[in-house]
């Protein structure tokens, strides 16, 4: 070791500056081990660091559902500010798992909120019901302006973020919201809306939902009608949402889109064989597309009823290994599932995933500080900007005004290839 002249000085005044040179110089090399070399800097890199840097944007989460459900949207008695968990009716439900004090315990610094209404309200009052929705995410957003804020773009989630907020976004769950109309789906945009994501479980005149994959039911994939929902969404500057929809629309809203597309909550069919997860040859293209999918925590999705923390980080790594790391984010799916992994229990958990991300020795190279905040956020906010620049570009097209065609609303049978609603079980269910 090689003494500074300060240091230097401490030897001339005698034995007891002498020991403390000594101890320094036990010590100090130590301590400088600690910092040095990739594998002791993997000892000491906590990989939650980075949601201090970056904004954890969570794609789906479905309180509002629940607000309606055990609130019937009022608000004035619902404290969101408290535990949740102490709560004698949001307490024992399986569905539960969000509140102010466990987001800002799990570093999220960015939420879309889910205005879902059920498949059952197809061609019924699916619209009021989702402007209902949308209205009570507003007003929770307003409730609590110490914590949340609003936000419609990149630009705005990271201004929320810089200021210490939790930023909002709204996004509309299921193409039958919109009534096979685009005049509403041009609504939803102007009221702050998003993302849409094509379906829920049930199909639509002019899209098929996942459950159709496990049928022998033929496949319609996109109707002509539905690429021109695709294509207003690329107009508005409204990101498509292929989380629910078909294998097959998967491919051809891939193949049609004149933007990056989005899963908001799906995970990787190849690490567990679900009809809601993406296949390879889907991630492939994703990664031509330039867009993300955000990984899905449900456990009847990842791993089955015992699946853990584990499970999802190979979903993870899994996409990150086809897809590539820029192509893959977090959707949570909190809320809106009755059974999450063991470790990832409630949207507090998020810091113990990038934690466990970024150590070795787990069956997978770990994650660097870079990667982890694009998983965190930065890959979402590429793809928005992206989206909103081929808005842009598009400003000056006008507006589709075709209608669904007749036929295709008198062909439609709910039942005949899906469910028109979700089947809620014990162990069985995701909104």
């Amino acid at each position: 070791m090689v003494l500074s002249a300060a240091k230097k000085k401490w030897l001339i005044f005698g034995g007891g500056a002498l020991v403390l040179v000594v101890a320094l110089a036990i010590a100090l090399p130590l301590t400088v081990g600690k910092s040095v070399g990739n594998s002791e800097q993997s000892d000491t890199f906590r990989g939650s660091s980075v949601l201090d840097e970056v904004p954890l944007i969570d794609g789906h989460n479905d309180l509002p559902y629940n607000l309606y459900s055990i609130e019937q949207n009022q608000l004035a008695n619902f404290n969101f500010d408290s535990d949740l968990r102490l709560h004698p009716v949001w307490g024992p439900r399986s569905t539960s798992h969000t509140d102010l004090p466990r987001l800002r315990t799990g570093k999220v610094g960015g939420q879309f909120w889910v205005a879902y209404v059920s498949c059952g309200t197809q061609h019924k009052d699916a619209v009021e019901r989702t402007m209902a929705q949308i209205d009570v995410i507003k007003r929770l957003i307003k409730k609590y302006p110490n914590d949340l804020q609003y936000a419609t773009t990149a630009d705005e989630i990271e201004a929320a973020f810089k200021a210490g907020k939790i930023a909002s976004l709204i996004c509309v769950e299921g193409g039958h919201s919109i009534d096979d109309r685009l005049s509403v789906l041009r609504l939803y945009y102007e009221l702050g809306v998003r993302y849409m994501t094509l379906t829920h479980s049930c199909n639509q005149p002019w899209v098929d939902a996942s459950p159709i994959d496990d049928t022998t039911v033929e496949k319609r994939n996109l109707t002509d009608f539905g690429v021109k929902v695709v294509w207003e969404m690329n107009r508005l500057g409204m990101m498509v949402d292929l989380s629910h929809v078909s294998a097959g629309v998967m491919h051809h809203a891939l193949d049609v889109s004149r933007a990056p597309v989005i899963f908001s909550h799906s995970s990787a069919h190849a690490m567990y064989a679900h009809h809601r997860n993406a296949k390879d040859d889907v991630l492939l293209k994703l990664r031509e597309n330039r867009g993300i999918i955000m990984v899905n925590f449900y456990s009847l999705y990842v791993g089955g009823s015992q699946a853990t923390i584990d499970d999802v980080i190979r979903h993870i790594n899994h996409i990150r290994d086809v897809a590539g790391v820029d192509h893959v984010g977090i959707g949570g799916d909190y809320d809106g599932v009755n059974r999450q992994p063991i470790g990832l229990e409630d949207v507090s958990m998020y810091p113990d995933l990038f934690d466990k991300l970024a150590q070795p020795d787990h069956g997978f190279e770990p994650w660097t500080p870079e990667e982890l905040k694009k998983l965190a956020g930065l890959n979402l906010l590429r793809v928005m900007r992206e989206v909103e620049q081929v808005a842009a570009g598009l400003s000056n097209e006008d507006p589709y005004e075709v209608n669904i065609p007749d036929e295709d609303i008198h062909a439609f049978d709910p039942n005949q290839s899906c469910k028109t609603d979700f089947t809620y079980t014990p162990t069985n269910m995701e909104i």
